[in-house]
């Protein structure tokens, strides 16, 4: 690939390129030129820059560069939870701390502070794009958008009163509006719709969300057979799994995010392959709930698109996601007793090219290559853990840590220089979010073994 003569915006250099290709090509001594937000080139390059001509140069100093990490299912404003109430089970995790502690501390307000110090964190440990879903979701995007990260953020539905929707009654047609406000107001923010579970949402409720998102073009998130019990009460409720109901309803296809499926058959893999579901794999909140460990092998044997995601602060803790490839990697080696088995740069791919495929983000971001969107970050491997460096795919799956990204690129534009947010109160956000802190904490007897109200 020859570069474009047309001078660069931004062009970085002296930089090993992890392209994630449809070949995985890795460049040594590249250089990738930006220009209007958008990938020029990405090439070899050399000492000699004059062939490159641009406005700004970024010296990767013989680091890692690649695609920003793509965190494929999220909820922001619940970092403001991480660490209330650990060490539970899912059912009275969620039940007994995580909804009381939403209905007395999440108000626009919150939702603002804690969106805003999620999408700061994420940036500083190199992800670029993350897909989103919550209440009060036009707070959301507005952070999302001060923040200059890129996210598909959904508009919670569930079936009894939320955040910002006290009437249940007008869940979808909330979803709704929101998606019209924001369809056409960011180039950073796809709008689409978050239906909670099929356990909290009825099959009316599923059927008016999914035939929304359909008419106005976006996708549907849901979280669906994330524990054994769910699929218990489903087959002895319906007398089918949770995804052979959803299949029912004429839920899922290839605009559905199926969020865990970690409870799922050979047949429940085959509906989901057959209708191209996309899967958000959330490894360590799985285990943190003891949740289960979703057959994530099988699925991509079956050539379902399977992406990586977090989950929310409260269980989940950090919104790292090299921690989660490492993770991802190492769990299913284990589960298989195979030490083949979610190889490097299968990870990797589930973090970038993998993450965006399964939001509608595949032909935008998730691999460098020209006429992508530049969302680009650079890893200082000049550390002792990184050095030496014989694959660079290893060292991101098993040894990169967030700590290590430098700088991150959004859209062509540098929003973390030198491990230094370009955000200009990042004070003002962790001021803010300690004391919403306070006051939950101030709400009452923090919750789990060994925990209290310090």
């Amino acid at each position: 690939m020859s570069y474009d003569p047309i001078k660069s915006d931004l062009l970085i250099h002296n930089a090993v390129i992890v392209t994630v290709n449809p070949e995985f090509d890795i460049i040594k001594n590249g250089v990738i030129g930006i220009r209007d937000g958008l990938i020029q080139y990405v090439q070899a390059g050399g000492a000699d820059l004059s062939c490159f001509p641009a406005s700004e140069y970024i010296d990767a100093g013989c680091g890692i560069v690649m695609p920003g990490l793509v965190n494929a299912h999220t909820h922001l404003p619940m970092s403001l939870f991480r660490g209330l109430a650990d060490d539970l089970p899912l059912a009275e995790w969620l039940n007994d701390h995580i909804f009381p502690a939403e209905s007395r501390r999440i108000t626009p307000e919150t939702i603002h502070v804690g969106a805003l110090l999620s999408c700061l964190e994420m940036l500083l440990s190199g992800t670029t794009t993350c897909c989103d879903g919550y209440f009060f979701e036009d707070e959301v995007a507005e952070a999302i958008s001060l923040s200059g990260i890129r996210a598909v953020a959904g508009q919670g539905v569930i079936d009894f009163p939320a955040p910002g929707v006290p009437d249940p009654s007008r869940n979808v047609e909330t979803a709704v509006a929101f998606v019209e406000k924001w369809r056409h107001r960011s180039p950073l923010v796809m709008p689409s719709i978050f239906c909670h579970s099929p356990y909290t949402c009825s099959a009316e409720t599923l059927k008016k969300a999914k035939q929304a998102a359909d008419r106005l073009g976006v996708l549907l998130q849901i979280h669906v057979a994330e524990t054994k019990s769910e699929r218990d009460q489903s087959l002895a409720a319906t007398g089918m799994t949770p995804v052979a109901v959803l299949d029912s309803l004429g839920v899922l296809d290839e605009n559905t995010l199926a969020v865990h499926a970690v409870w799922v058959d050979e047949n429940d893999m085959d509906i989901l392959a057959r209708r191209r579901v996309k899967i958000a794999h959330a490894p360590e909140s799985n285990m943190k709930l003891a949740a289960g460990v979703a057959p994530v092998p099988r699925m991509l044997e079956k050539g379902l698109t399977v992406g990586l995601g977090t989950d929310g602060c409260a269980s989940n803790n950090n919104l790292n996601l090299f921690g989660e490839m490492d993770m991802a990697a190492k769990l299913h080696k284990v589960m298989a007793n195979d030490p083949t088995v979610m190889n490097a740069r299968t990870v990797v791919r589930m973090a970038t090219i993998g993450g965006a495929r399964a939001i509608g983000l595949g032909d935008m971001i998730g691999s460098l290559e020209s006429g992508k969107q530049a969302d680009i970050i650079i890893i200082d491997t000049r550390k002792p853990h990184l050095t030496p460096m014989y694959h660079p795919e290893s060292h991101l799956a098993y040894a990169v840590r967030g700590a290590d990204v430098r700088d991150v690129v959004v859209a062509g534009r540098v929003l973390v220089r030198d491990y230094r947010l370009v955000y200009p109160d990042v004070a003002g956000v962790l001021q803010d979010a300690r004391s919403v802190g306070e006051k939950v904490k101030a709400d009452g007897r923090l919750a789990g073994p060994g925990l209290s109200n310090q």
